[in-house]
């Protein structure tokens, strides 16, 4: 697969089957990325679990903090890495390990975070792998929500974004095709 650019179906898709996130190196910080995409993931009706050694059984945004992918609840679909390109490999090799037993089909690498090695392995294990994206940015893009900040999301359409049953800030991400 070319990680360096990917389709918006790819994307579309894997946001859409992805229900619920294992969140790895999120932050406490409220003014730290990770914060706020957990934050924004949780409002967009994701099922998300904050994974930090740092504050395992803590409580985050109503969420329990675990201190590794072992000891958060199965079913995960995704695991979004909120580390760096070198720590993206140890996160994605567990990842692997716990495939069956957690039932995880998805890495997912944050902005700025790329390791060929690691996408190498999950996708050999059969798992899917974004790197360098950030999935609350992408839902935003392909919802067309990002357009109401003022940032161009590259699509230009006169079809208006059709709502999610929770109202105005949940948009289906497939409204924008």
């Amino acid at each position: 697969m070319d990680h360096d650019r990917y389709s918006d179906d790819y994307i579309a898709d894997i946001l859409e089957a992805s229900r619920v996130i294992a969140m790895v190196g999120v932050s406490a910080n409220t003014s730290r990325p990770s914060y706020f995409a957990l934050k924004y993931l949780i409002g967009k009706g994701y099922t998300m679990h904050p994974v930090n050694p740092g504050l395992a059984g803590k409580d985050l945004l109503g969420r329990m903090v675990y201190a590794d992918l072992a000891e958060a609840p199965a079913p995960i679909d995704m695991v979004d890495i909120f580390r760096n390109s070198e720590d993206a490999l140890a996160v994605t090799k567990q990842a692997i390990a716990l495939r069956e037993e957690k039932a995880i089909k998805v890495v997912w690498m944050q902005l700025g975070v790329r390791n060929d090695e690691a996408a190498e392995l999950a996708e050999a294990a059969g798992l899917k792998v974004v790197m360098n994206r950030c999935p609350k940015i992408e839902y935003g893009r392909l919802s067309g929500e990002i357009g109401w900040a003022g940032v161009n999301s590259g699509l230009i359409s006169s079809a208006r974004p059709r709502l999610a049953p929770k109202g105005v800030q949940s948009h289906l991400i497939r409204s924008r095709r």
